[in-house]
This record gives structure tokens, C-alpha cells and sequence, in this order.
């Protein structure tokens, strides 16, 4: 199948009809949504282009309806850049750069990703505000794992609550989900699953996956992919648990941002 197929006709989604069946463009895109910068790569035929603009606008504001937030916050507050077919590292379908706050997802196995990168970008957005003070570097997912002060307020409590059903079974027992990620880490020789913030982002994609609104381009392959077989995503209760709090805080956040006068 061409490249332009493997866009195309690989991705199922049940969501609502955000564009009525018509073209949008990325230059669409990032006006809607606000973003610093979108970069298509020039090896990106017009097609191409044309399709995967359609697939980022359809699973954007799939995420919009499964988080109840706004433009603003899928952006982060116009801080975020993307990037198609450009600006991606070696060896991965996709990649968040911190330093340049870019998420790029390559041309032909970026699919699906979607979701994970997103939340790695919103992961080192939100570490200065929820923990002052910290690199500019950081993410709060490594922040609150680190013990790191944490700013009073009731929306970072509900993501730090994230992060301690994420990482603890109780104050002193690591959670299975840390155990297994560890387990894995150490029969591939790594250090990648257990990282916070891989950790972080894993637990996210499981609940935007386990949504009834589904979208294989913004997230697949948490619950029957050799990574899920492996147990490197929540699982049981506790990836019920996570999916409930993450809701919950993306919920009071989209609400909290409603009510801030225009």
C-alpha cells in the first residue's frame, strides 16, 4: 500500500462530524487552534498533506470532546507547535521536543501517536505552573515523583492525584503499573518505560482510548499491541482508577477556563 493509502484508509474513528466532509488545511488548523507554528516536511506531496490535515483536525477536536476543554488548551495557550513529516528523530513515529515545544509525527507511522505526544507536551507545559521554580526542562509527571513543592491549588491537586495512583500502590509500595515498567525496562536493557513521564503519557492514551469516542490516528494500541502484552500500559482497576481522575482533572480544567471572564 503507498504511503498516501497507509493515511488514508487505516484509521477508524466514531466521533462527530467536526468538518462536514470538507477539506481543511493546516493553515486552518493553526489558526483554530491557535498554534506557534505548523511545519510540513518537503517530502510531503499535496495529497498527502491534504489527508493528514483532515486527520489532525478530526482528532484534535475528538480530543476537545473527550477532555471537555478548548482550543486553547490543545495548543497550550498558543505555546505548541506541530509538525508532519518534519522535525522527528530517528527511529520514532513521533516525538515531543521540549526545547522547541514541537510535536512532530512522521509522515507514515506517526498514526496513532497522536494522543501520547500531546500529553508530553502538555506534561512539561504545565510543570512551572504546578511546581514553581523547577527547569525549564521538566515535566510534572518527574516533578511530583521527585517530591518536588508543589503550588496550593485544587487543579493541581487533581493532577498530582494522577500522578500518585500512577506511580503508588500506597505511601510506601510502588504501583503495580511502576513494577512492570520497571520489569520491562530491565529485560530490554533501557531506561524508557519507566521514565515519568513515558509513564505519564501511557496512562493518558489508555484513557483517551478506553473513550466510547474512538480515533485510531489520535491513540491505538494500548490494549492488544506487543507493548500492551507486555503490561507497560495500566491495566484492571487501576487503569479504571486513572482514567476517572484524568477525566476528572481535564473536566475542572475545561470548566475553570470556561468561567475566566474573555
Amino acid at each position: 500500500m503507498s504511503s498516501t493509502g497507509r493515511l488514508h484508509k487505516t484509521y477508524f474513528r466514531n466521533g462527530a462530524s467536526h468538518r462536514d466532509g470538507a477539506d481543511v488545511s493546516f493553515n486552518d488548523i493553526r489558526k483554530l487552534f491557535n498554534f506557534s507554528s505548523i511545519t510540513i516536511g518537503r517530502w510531503v506531496t499535496a495529497q498527502e498533506q491534504q489527508i493528514a490535515a483532515n486527520l489532525f483536525f478530526d482528532a484534535l477536536y475528538d480530543l476537545i470532546d473527550i477532555l471537555q476543554i478548548n482550543e486553547q488548551v490543545i495548543s497550550l495557550n498558543g505555546s505548541l507547535s506541530l509538525a508532519f513529516g518534519h522535525g522527528g528523530q530517528k527511529h520514532s513515529s513521533a516525538h515531543y521536543n521540549s526545547a522547541k515545544r514541537q510535536l512532530a509525527l512522521a509522515k507514515n507511522a506517526g498514526g496513532g501517536a497522536l494522543a501520547h505526544e500531546w500529553f508530553h507536551a502538555f506534561d512539561h507545559y504545565i510543570a512551572g505552573k504546578v511546581f514553581p521554580g523547577i527547569r525549564s526542562g521538566s515535566f510534572a509527571s518527574q516533578a511530583w515523583l521527585d517530591n518536588v513543592s508543589q503550588q496550593p491549588h485544587p487543579l493541581n491537586d487533581a493532577l498530582c492525584n494522577c500522578f500518585s495512583l500512577m506511580f503508588l500502590e500506597d505511601l510506601n509500595t510502588p504501583s503495580h503499573y511502576l513494577t512492570r515498567s520497571i520489569e520491562a525496562d530491565r529485560a530490554l536493557k533501557m531506561y524508557y518505560y519507566a521514565m515519568p513521564q513515558e509513564m505519564a503519557a501511557r496512562a493518558f492514551e489508555a484513557c483517551i482510548q478506553d473513550h466510547h469516542i474512538k480515533n485510531a490516528f489520535l491513540v491505538q494500541g494500548t490494549k492488544k499491541s506487543t507493548e500492551a502484552k507486555l503490561g507497560i500500559y495500566p491495566q484492571g482497576d487501576l487503569r479504571s482508577l486513572l482514567n476517572h481522575a484524568f477525566s476528572l482533572y481535564f473536566y475542572q480544567l475545561g470548566v475553570a477556563l470556561a468561567a475566566k471572564p474573555a
